[in-house]
């Protein structure tokens, strides 16, 4: 098992999906480090993703198929896993978006960062990272 791991939430799936910046640093990276999705949060990008293909002029099957492609990429966590720190997580949340949960309570299971576009997990006690710093975090043998 690698080392390293990252939590990635729903809106990283997403732009995986719809770009290749994300994809290129999964795809590098996949062999090297652990990258953990909550069941919800592939749920989610699952649920949202052919609205936004189709408001871009996509093919929302394509793009669905080729989030499924991903599934070989990265690990799919359920409730089992991070259940115990519902609490903590909500929580920590507080007022910010309560459905996030599930993504910071894996972080805090699995004892690692997450990787996210949404500023609701700042501050909430687990290191967080976003698409254009990623690769400091994932290329350092030290963090």
């Amino acid at each position: 098992m690698p080392s390293k791991a990252l939590v990635i939430d729903a809106n990283i799936l997403v732009r995986a999906v719809l770009g290749k910046r994300v994809r290129e640093v999964i795809e590098t990276y996949a062999g090297q480090v652990s990258f953990f999705v909550p069941e919800v949060a592939y749920a989610e990008a699952e649920e949202h993703l052919p609205a936004l293909v189709v408001k871009h002029g996509g093919d929302p099957d394509k793009a669905l198929k080729f989030l499924g492609s991903l599934r070989g990429l990265v690990e799919l966590i359920g409730s089992e896993v991070y259940g115990d720190f519902e609490s903590d997580a909500r929580e920590r949340l507080g007022e910010r978006d309560p459905d996030d949960w599930p993504i910071l309570a894996s972080a805090l299971a699995i004892g690692c960062p997450i990787w996210t576009q949404d500023t609701d997990f700042f501050g909430c006690g687990v290191p967080t990272w976003t698409t254009s710093r990623v690769t400091m975090f994932l290329r350092d043998p030290q963090k």
